[in-house]
């Protein structure tokens, strides 16, 4: 096939696959905008601009809900422990990876379009393989984003919670109740984990749910299981007024170490993967150093 048959099938394999695209997009079911709906209603309900979706938020959270409704289970199953300890729905995730998907299936084709139009051939298959093999990688990018992620956000709850364990504990030893030691301990703190603790302690006092059942269900919800310890502590200090300083304190303590054994062997892997590079540099020093003298003695 000449240079001037493979750029016109190139050009028409993505007029193709964008006509087809869009197509699919179009014969797609559209949900109402709540908030157009609202408004049509009348007057007495209107919903402001500040209240809105960002469009394009919007168009990813559908995007994302369509997958998880049509996807098999295997693909369209977010963590979501993970999701909700970033902050992140299961539809905006899944509207992520179904976008940088389809960018990885239309980024090889341009580029062999671009490369052939400039009288360059490449061969046929090429950005069959290259589109698969992108989009495989592009859809996986979120899951490790979001792992990545929720690993850091967990090593920081669990610092801070180590600290709000020893308050509790204090609260204990001065004589105040369990609820009221939990939720004064999570005064103290401004970062987000103590807002967290402080919003899930509020709005179990309104819903007249016990503290240790809440902080149970955080932490079936996030996935810590340092939270579900503290929980299973205040239930035998509320349920059977046991008493609980010194086990928060040895709780407390547990807690600081096991994150300083995990400090110490990420330093450790930090450690050895930097030996790598600087035992290749001493190769290479000493081939620098012996590479004259025995090219040399090889020469005579």
């Amino acid at each position: 096939m000449s240079a001037t048959g493979l750029q016109m099938a190139l050009a028409g394999g993505i007029l193709l696959g964008c006509g087809l695209a869009l197509l699919v997009w179009r014969l797609l079911p559209v949900r109402p905008d709540l908030t157009d709906s609202l408004n049509r209603l009348g007057p007495l309900i209107e919903v402001g601009p500040a209240d809105r979706l960002p469009r394009d938020q919007d168009r990813t959270d559908r995007l994302g809900r369509w997958a998880m409704r049509t996807l098999p289970p295997g693909l369209a199953n977010p963590p979501g422990q993970d999701l909700a300890l970033v902050g992140l729905s299961p539809a905006s995730f899944m509207g992520r990876k179904l976008i940088l998907a389809a960018l990885g299936l239309t980024m090889p084709s341009v580029t062999v379009s671009v490369v052939a139009i400039l009288g360059i051939r490449a061969p046929i298959f090429l950005p069959l393989v290259a589109s698969l093999g992108l989009a495989a990688v592009l859809f996986m990018l979120p899951d490790w984003q979001v792992k990545q992620r929720a690993g850091l956000a967990r090593a920081e709850f669990a610092r801070a919670l180590s600290a709000y364990i020893d308050l509790v504990a204090l609260e204990r030893h001065a004589g105040s109740g369990s609820r009221q030691a939990l939720e004064v301990a999570a005064d103290v703190g401004d970062s987000w984990v103590f807002l967290q603790l402080k919003e899930e302690l509020a709005h179990s006092n309104w819903s007249g749910q016990t503290p240790w059942d809440a902080l149970h269900d955080l932490s079936e919800r996030l996935g810590l299981p340092d939270l579900t310890d503290l929980a299973d502590i205040m239930r035998l200090s509320g349920a059977e007024g046991a008493q609980v300083y010194g086990t928060l304190r040895a709780r407390a303590v547990a807690l600081r170490a096991a994150l300083l054994n995990n400090e110490l062997s990420r330093a450790n892997e930090t450690a050895e993967k930097l030996s790598v590079p600087v035992s290749v540099l001493g190769v290479v020093f000493l081939i620098i150093l012996i590479g004259p003298a025995l090219f040399t003695m090889l020469s005579f």
